[in-house]
């Protein structure tokens, strides 16, 4: 049996609190279990028992090296439903300071953000199999800023996105 999905992540934090706040706020997660140092967040459209798990280690912590001089996670992606819940987070992103980019990789519109530890972390809308076309295909070798403006445009910004990865 093949493994069908991402059902939850499990993060080091320096201060637990702090991070549950960031992710509720800026992503809409909700706490579904908490004890001393340890809080497990559940995203609002899922059926998974969390999503998100958060252990605290403490103010000394240092910034994760991953990526400049160890091995280590790049980022967690989270897809969302339609455009419009893309731009809502986009804004929300950038109004916490949090937002680190923006990209349209063809099939997949993404935003990039840092958690309060700088851990990034991506939203994404995947483009429904139905609306992958062979030109669509053709710009998955080359990665562009996101125009969200013009993708809500060209889509429609309730238009349902794909699961997993969008293909013809």
């Amino acid at each position: 049996m093949p493994v069908q999905r991402l059902n939850h992540a499990v993060l080091y934090v320096r201060d637990v609190e702090r991070s549950v706040a960031f992710y509720r706020e800026a992503l809409g997660f909700d706490v579904v279990m908490s004890m001393p140092g340890a809080a497990f967040l559940q995203a609002a459209g899922s059926s998974n028992d969390h999503d998100l798990g958060l252990f605290q280690i403490g103010p000394q912590a240092g910034p994760s090296p991953a990526g400049r001089s160890t091995v280590g996670l790049y980022h967690l992606a989270w897809e969302v439903d339609t455009l419009e819940e893309l731009q809502r987070i986009a804004v929300k992103l950038a109004e916490l300071g949090s937002l680190a980019g923006a990209s349209d990789h063809s099939t997949t519109k993404a935003l990039y953000a840092k958690d309060p530890d700088g851990l990034e972390f991506e939203v994404s809308w995947l483009l429904p199999a139905e609306l992958v076309t062979e030109d669509v295909l053709k710009g998955r070798s080359s990665i562009k800023p996101l125009d969200l403006a013009a993708e809500i445009e060209r889509y429609g910004a309730r238009t349902r996105g794909g699961v997993g990865v969008s293909f013809a």
